[in-house]
């Protein structure tokens, strides 16, 4: 298997196959961090173009000692938050006709059946990581899913070490402390 400074170097030459094995190696990356701070499928989709264009764009000015999935994973993670911002900034401006903030329309949580298996726990838990803060649920998905360290995550989205693990700690809890009300101890249980 080519190393990422070889299929950076071959990118940089100009040859797209070395670009397109790069994009391969990094697809699940972008893909976890898009998906975990976009629920929309479609501006998903959209934002996930992004990400690769920018790394395209970007690829002259990367530094070949720095670690290539981190340096992706930071490019994700802003490309994201600039999406949101977006949003958000649409979202405040339309108010809905009776005068309610457009965000009274994104609680959709209805209880589903007290049945758990293997399969229905992983999917209850997955919903409750999709409506935690945006940085919870990307330090969640960094961590866990794609195992990359505090410092790692640290530089993805430019928080001290410190704070990433302070905010993994919170987020586990949160994540517990939902789940748990929601659908109590015993339902849980595998």
């Amino acid at each position: 298997m080519a190393k990422d400074r070889d299929l950076v170097e071959g990118a940089l030459r100009g040859d797209q196959g070395a670009f397109e094995r790069l994009l391969n190696r990094y697809k699940r990356l972008v893909v976890h961090i898009v998906h975990r701070m976009i629920a929309n499928e479609s501006d998903a989709e959209d934002a996930y173009q992004e990400v690769f264009m920018k790394v395209y764009e970007a690829l002259p000015r990367f530094r070949l000692e720095a670690k290539l999935s981190t340096w992706i994973g930071k490019i994700a993670y802003n490309t994201c938050i600039n999406h949101l911002n977006k949003k958000r900034e649409l979202l405040f401006d339309d108010l809905l006709p009776d005068d309610r903030p457009v965000d009274s329309l994104l609680k959709n949580h209805s209880r589903p059946d007290n049945q758990v298996e293997g399969a229905d726990l992983a999917k209850r838990v997955e919903a409750e990581i999709k409506i935690m803060p945006v940085q919870f649920r990307t330090i969640l998905t960094l961590y866990h899913l794609e195992s990359m360290s505090y410092r790692e995550i640290g530089e993805v989205i430019n928080l001290p070490e410190g704070t990433v693990k302070s905010y993994l700690f919170r987020a586990r809890k949160l994540l517990k402390h939902r789940l748990l009300a929601k659908y109590g101890e015993e339902e849980l249980r595998p």
